[in-house]
């Protein structure tokens, strides 16, 4: 553990490792064509889609006297700013100034540097450095036995750290999901064995017993009060994790949780599901289980101030959390590889 984490020092929004990560900020189609102010890092960011469709994200301020261009508007993949009109294309370069007149000269300095954008599951990523991680592998994107259902992307009141720590741990099932599937999970929680599962997660397998009565039919395809769960749980640095559930009846149900920080204290959160089943449940009815767990998290981190401890003090861990303080020391190394922690600009 570094000797910053030790002191105490949990701030990891603006570290140079998290500029340098692939982070999701917003659903695909809500960038069609932008623009859309979004913050990640603490960096205020417009994203848009230039000419050939492709999303970008600039500094959310022209460069002429800083007013903000996701208040502008986008066409023919330009975004012009509110302000004075300035124009700029979607990889930064101010292509017209209104007041100087056609065929006037750009001055130099006026052009904007673009961050780092795709579109991959239906999502825009956005690296505000040069990326060193890699987006989140997801073999069954590219399994037509599988469909993909993207969710809204919400702002949690809650650390990014909070989160995952919360999202690798199942001992809070019975205490927190009493409205969906925790009623009938296990309070006492089997010794817990953590190691590389597929997709270069890491994480640890588990079955559980599930509350099936108040909505989760849908989703399990079973019409039982309670449903037996085949399950794992992983993360990928720096905010992924995976859980995969399988049914007795072969059904498969992938999700993955998504979080980009917005600073030490609030996030983007997001979830995909990927699911083998036969199609036929309409996609807005399997996810509307998914959503009212995801609620209950929210409402309970939503209550715990500030980011998470990440050196030995503030918090008491036991056996059923190697999973998060096992992502936690991996987190605290991933930061120290970094350069350190900067201010946002």
């Amino acid at each position: 553990m570094t000797e910053a984490a030790d002191a105490g020092n949990d701030s990891f929004a603006t570290s140079e490792a998290m500029r340098s990560s692939w982070l999701p900020v917003a659903r695909s189609s809500e960038v069609a064509p932008g623009p859309l102010a979004r913050t990640v890092c603490g960096v205020d960011l417009v994203v848009f889609r230039g000419a050939d469709g492709t999303p970008t994200a600039l500094p959310d301020r022209c460069s002429h006297r800083n007013a903000p261009l996701s208040g502008g508007e986008v066409a023919d993949g330009c975004l012009a700013c509110p302000y004075h009109g300035w124009s700029f294309d979607g990889g930064g370069r101010c292509v017209e100034v209104p007041s100087s007149g056609p065929g006037a000269t750009v001055p130099p300095k006026a052009h904007l540097d673009a961050h780092h954008c795709v579109d991959r599951y239906g999502l825009v990523w956005v690296s505000i450095d040069e990326p060193r991680t890699e987006i989140p592998p997801a073999p069954y994107d590219d399994d037509p036995a599988f469909r993909r259902i993207n969710t809204p992307v919400e702002v949690w009141e809650s650390a990014s750290t909070r989160m995952i720590d919360n999202f690798m741990d199942i001992s809070h099932f019975p205490w927190v999901h009493t409205g969906t599937f925790g009623s009938a999970a296990e309070r006492i929680v089997a010794p817990i064995e953590v190691g590389d599962l597929p997709d270069s997660f890491v994480g640890y397998a588990y079955d559980v017993t599930a509350d099936n009565s108040t909505g989760g039919a849908t989703t399990s395809g079973e019409d039982t009060d309670t449903v037996h769960r085949f399950m794992s749980t992983g993360f990928v640095l720096p905010f992924t994790v995976r859980s995969t559930i399988r049914y007795d009846s072969g059904l498969e149900h992938v999700i993955y949780l998504l979080m980009a920080p917005i600073d030490d204290e609030r996030s983007y959160f997001t979830f995909i599901v990927w699911r083998r089943d036969d199609f036929a449940t309409p996609a807005d009815e399997i996810i509307e289980f998914d959503l009212a767990i995801g609620a209950e998290d929210k409402a309970m981190l939503e209550r715990i101030p500030g980011p998470l401890p990440l050196g030995n003090a503030g918090v008491v861990s036991v056996q059923s959390d190697r999973p998060s303080v096992e992502w936690k020391r991996r987190f605290v190394e991933f930061l120290g590889a970094g350069a350190g922690t900067r201010a946002a600009p």
